[in-house]
C-alpha cells in the first residue's frame, strides 16, 4: 500500500455489454486478459443491473439506489437524481483524487473531478486530430447501424484506444503531482454499444459461421409481450432485412469485446506497481440482445440478455473464486464504503459485498432474489398505438429507447432458476432461466408452478417494500444492520 494504507479503485466500465460472452464465463474466448484477472479475485455469475438502460443504471451505481428511489428512469433525466450521497462524495470526503476518462451518461460531470478525460459517446469523442475527427464521422454515417466490412481507421481512432491514452496521462500525472495520495481512476468504455464495427485484426476474428447460435430468432416474438414485437416492426420498416446480418452483428460485437480486452490490459500493464495497491471493479451498465429474438441493442422486456451483466471484483483482500450470489450493480457503493471504511450515505438501498469478497459464506435469505426496474411511467401504450416519437417514422434513424416500448412500468423478481416480470397493467409472465433461457415460454398459468409463482410474487412485494425510500432524512433514524443487509 501506499503511505495512506488506502487502497486506489480502478472501476472500468462498459456499456451494453452483455453476460456470458468471455471463455470465463462460459462464452466464447472473447477477453483474455480480463479473464486473467478475474481468476484471481470474485467473479459473479448472477449479477443483475438495476435497468437495461444506460442512465437509469449507471446512476444506481453512483448512489446504490434503485430506479424507483433515485428518480432516473430515463437517459435524459440524468440531472434530477435524488440521493443522500454518493461515490463521488464518499471518494472526494475520504482524501481520494478523482479521475474519469470515457462515456459519462450520467448525473456526475467534468466539474466534478480532478481530471475528466471526455465527454465520449458511441460515435464521438475530444478533437484530437483530423484522423480521429475523420473516424467520428465514419462512426455516425454507420447510424448505429452493422458494418459489413473492417473499420478503415488504425486501432488509435478508436474510442477505446483513445480512452486509455487520456486514462494513463492521468494517473501519469497524479504521480507527478500527488504523489502516493489514493485515487478512483473511472475509466468508462462507449462499447461494445453499437455500432457495431471494428478494424482487422479484429473483424476476422470471430467468422460469421462460427460465433455462437442466439438463443432464439424472430420466431419466438410471438410469445413474447407487444413491446417485442413493436420494437421490431418498427425496424423491420426502417431497415428491411436487418435480421439477415446478424451474423455479422454478432461477430462484430465479439470482435469488439477483444479489442475492449486489448485496451484493458493496455490500462493494467500502464498501471504497473500501483495495481498491487489498487481494487479493480469491472461492470457494464446493462446488456444487449445480440441478435435474439431478431432484435438489435436494446429496447423491450427484462430478458437476462439485457438484465445479466459482467461484474468482477479483484485486488487487496478479494478471494479468488467464483460467487453465484445473486447480486447487483446498486450493490457496488456499499461494498467500496466497507472495504475503504467509510460510512454509507443516507438512503443507500444496495447491499455490501464485502464479506463476500472475502470468501464469507452469506445469509442465504439476504442474496437468494434480486429486483430489476423498467417503464418511464405513465399509462402503457398498445400494441397498434404510433404517437409522435421523438425521431420520424420515416427514414433509417431509431431509438430503442422510447415513449413506447418504454411506456408505463415493469418490475422483475428472479430467484433460483426462475424469473417473474409483472407490468402496471397486471400482465405476468414466469419463466423457468434454467430450462428455458430464452425466456418465450410463460409458465405464469401452468398448475405445476402455482407455487414457484406465489413464492416469486411475495419475494417481489418484500423487495417493492425494501426499496420505498428513506430519504429525505427527518427527527427518526431508520434501524441500519451491518452490511446494510435487511433480511440476515
Amino acid at each position: 500500500m501506499g503511505s495512506s494504507s488506502r487502497p486506489n479503485v480502478l472501476l472500468v466500465m462498459t456499456d451494453q455489454h452483455r453476460a456470458g460472452l468471455t471463455a470465463g464465463d462460459g462464452g466464447p474466448d472473447t477477453m483474455p486478459r480480463l479473464d486473467r484477472l478475474l481468476a484471481g479475485g470474485t467473479r459473479f455469475t448472477r449479477a443483475y443491473t438495476s435497468y437495461p438502460a444506460c442512465v437509469p443504471a449507471r446512476t444506481s451505481l453512483l448512489t446504490g439506489r434503485f430506479p424507483t428511489a433515485h428518480r432516473v428512469r430515463q437517459n435524459s433525466t440524468a440531472g434530477h437524481a435524488y440521493h443522500g450521497g454518493d461515490l463521488v462524495d464518499v471518494l472526494r470526503a475520504a482524501g481520494y483524487r478523482l479521475h474519469f476518462a470515457g462515456k459519462p451518461h450520467m448525473p456526475r460531470g467534468p466539474q466534478d473531478f480532478d481530471t475528466f478525460h471526455g465527454p465520449y459517446m458511441h460515435e464521438y469523442g475530444p478533437e484530437e486530430g483530423p484522423e480521429q475527427a475523420a473516424f467520428d464521422a465514419w462512426l455516425r454515417e454507420l447510424d448505429h447501424g452493422v458494418a459489413r466490412e473492417p473499420t478503415p481507421f488504425p486501432l488509435e481512432c478508436q474510442l477505446p484506444h483513445r480512452i486509455v491514452t487520456g486514462a494513463l496521462d492521468a494517473v501519469d500525472r497524479h504521480g507527478r503531482e500527488h504523489g502516493e495520495d489514493p485515487f478512483l481512476l473511472w475509466v468508462s468504455f462507449p462499447e461494445p454499444h453499437n455500432p457495431y464495427q471494428v478494424p482487422e485484426p479484429y473483424f476476422s476474428l470471430f467468422p460469421e459461421d462460427e460465433v455462437p447460435d442466439r438463443l432464439a430468432g424472430p420466431e419466438v416474438l410471438g410469445d413474447l409481450t407487444w413491446r417485442h414485437r413493436w420494437l421490431h416492426d418498427l425496424i423491420a420498416g426502417k431497415r428491411p432485412g436487418f435480421d439477415d446480418d446478424w451474423r455479422r452483428y454478432r461477430a462484430n460485437y465479439l470482435g469488439m469485446l477483444r479489442l475492449l480486452d486489448d485496451q484493458v490490459g493496455r490500462l493494467l500493464d500502464g498501471l504497473g506497481d500501483r495495481l498491487a495497491e489498487t481494487i479493480v471493479v469491472f461492470v457494464s451498465d446493462h446488456g444487449d440482445y445480440v441478435g435474439d429474438y431478431g432484435l438489435q441493442r436494446k429496447g423491450a422486456g427484462m430478458s437476462d440478455a439485457l438484465m445479466r451483466i459482467p461484474l468482477g471484483i479483484a485486488g487487496p483482500g478479494v478471494a479468488a473464486q467464483r460467487r453465484e450470489e445473486l447480486v447487483s450493480i446498486v450493490d457496488l457503493l456499499p461494498t467500496l464504503c466497507e472495504l475503504l471504511d467509510q460510512s454509507l450515505p443516507p438512503g443507500v438501498q444496495g447491499r455490501s459485498l464485502a464479506p463476500l469478497l472475502a470468501g464469507e459464506n452469506a445469509p442465504a435469505e439476504e442474496f437468494d432474489s434480486i429486483l430489476g426496474e423498467l417503464g418511464y411511467g405513465g399509462v402503457s401504450y398498445d400494441e397498434h398505438d404510433r404517437p409522435p416519437l421523438h425521431f420520424p417514422y420515416e427514414g433509417r434513424t431509431f431509438d430503442e429507447l422510447n415513449s413506447v416500448t418504454h411506456s408505463g412500468g415493469e418490475r422483475m423478481v428472479v430467484s433460483g432458476r426462475y424469473k417473474l416480470v409483472v407490468d402496471d397493467r397486471g400482465a405476468e409472465a414466469l419463466y423457468d432461466l434454467q430450462a428455458d433461457p430464452a425466456e418465450h415460454v410463460d409458465l405464469a398459468q401452468d398448475p405445476a408452478h402455482r407455487e414457484v409463482r406465489e413464492r416469486l410474487h411475495r419475494q417481489l412485494v418484500r423487495w417493492m417494500i425494501r426499496v420505498a425510500d428513506d430519504l429525505p432524512e427527518g427527527a427518526y433514524r431508520p434501524r441500519a444492520r451491518p452490511h446494510n443487509w435487511r433480511w440476515s
